[in-house]
Parts: C-alpha cells; structure tokens; sequence
C-alpha cells in the first residue's frame, strides 16, 4: 500500500484545512517546494497536489506556477486536483509534468467531458475524487451539494472508463479523527475500482485498520495534517502499511 503525503496550495502557502472549509485553514510553511523535495527524499513515491484557491473560485488559478515548479523539480510523480474544470486545465496541467489529474466538479457537473478526458489521456492519468459529507458528494470547493451518492459517482464513473477514485469524508479531514473505514470498504468492494483513501488519518493505529482494505482494491492512502502534526514520520506510515 502506497503512502501518499499531501500539499495543499493556498496563497503560495502550504496550508491544511478543517473539514475543507476556506476559512478554517493552517498555514505550515510558506515554501511548498521545499516541503515537496523533503518529501522526496524521505522516500516518497508520489506527491498529492491541491490548488484551494482553484476550488474554491471560477477565476484564474494562482497556484499553477507554483505547481509547474514543484512538478519540474521533483522525480516522482505528482497527482494534482483542485478547479480542473475544463478539457483545457486538464492539459495544461499535464503539459506542467503532472502524472495524474483528479476530477471532482466536473465529473458530476460534465461527465461527457469525463469519458473525452479518459480517451484522450488514458484512464492511468485521470483519478476522480469523490468528496462527501453525511453521505453526500460535495462539489465546488465542498461548498455545493452534488445531489448524488457516493456510490451512485463510483459507479458512473466506472460506466465512463474510470479506474481509480480517491474517496474523503470532508467532515473527517484535517480533524485527526480517523478514517471513515466504513464507507472505504463499501466503495472499494461495489466499484471495483483502485481506490485511495483520503481524510481523518491521526495515528498509525489507522493505518493498521486501512491496511487490510488491501485486498478490496485499496491500494493507497493520502496524508496531510498528521504528518505536519509530527502525529507519525513518513517512514513509520511506510513501514506501518508495508
């Protein structure tokens, strides 16, 4: 299972939110690109990239300098969300060196666009994130109600060539309070799509609970605040999942 560790963008600053809400964020260090070369060298094998600012507006996104930086300098892979909303942003992005792009909006709002993106750069390259709270996808930043089911998503975007989603409990994320197993398992083993895991991760007992959604198709996991939190190293949310 692959740890993932997480830059949210915000201002040019590496921040975290408090169950994705704008005004609820904690700025960690105000040079992503360094946090992502630390990352590097203590082992990573991919890099998760959002752009807030991007989510949260329809304007022009003021972090994709910043990312094209932070893609160029690194080796690894980067896997990079936030206001993809058009066939254009989406090229532009991987045109920057990002590996794979996630869709969220735009997969409820567009999914014929979905299905052209899958044509046109494979389905290894276009990851969809299903983001929900009390069971509900959210979209636009998590501001907006999608009026869908998570596993209503999962399955429609398997339908459109899809084949890995990245699920968060919102109300979960950055609060430290532990994954949302339940609903993990369920997606995982209905889909049966690749799934990462994403939101609420504290301690390495969660990891020791994610571990075993292995065998469902979970194959990866994203961490944010615990590792800024100093919860856990890297390499012990490594060794944990190994």
């Amino acid at each position: 299972m692959l740890i993932i560790p997480a830059i949210d963008l915000q201002k040019g600053k590496c921040v975290r939110l408090s169950q994705g809400r704008k005004n609820a964020a904690t700025v960690y260090n105000g040079d992503p690109l360094k946090v992502a070369k630390d990352f590097e060298r203590a082992g990573a094998s991919m890099l998760h990239i959002v752009d807030l600012d991007a989510a949260f507006s329809d304007g022009a996104p003021p972090n994709r300098q910043l990312l094209r930086e932070i893609a160029q300098a690194l080796t690894i892979p980067v896997q990079f969300g936030g206001g993809l909303r058009t066939l254009a942003d989406v090229k532009e992005v991987i045109e920057f060196g990002v590996s794979r792009v996630v869709i969220g909006t735009l997969a409820v709002e567009a999914p014929h666009t979905l299905k052209e993106l899958v044509r046109d750069f494979g389905s290894d390259r276009i990851a969809v994130g299903i983001d929900a709270r009390d069971g509900e996808v959210v979209i636009r930043g998590w501001e907006q109600q999608g009026k869908i089911k998570p596993l209503e998503l999962a399955h429609m975007v398997a339908k459109l060539g899809v084949g890995r989603i990245i699920y968060t409990d919102v109300a979960r994320d950055g609060m430290l309070s532990g994954p949302n197993i339940e609903q993990i398992l369920l997606l995982a083993r209905e889909s049966g799509l690749k799934v990462t895991a994403s939101g609420g991760i504290s301690s390495l007992g969660d990891l020791e609970r994610i571990k075993p959604l292995f065998a469902f198709g979970v194959d990866s996991v994203i961490i944010g605040k615990a590792l800024y939190e100093r919860c856990f190293t890297f390499e012990e949310a490594s060794q944990t999942v190994r």
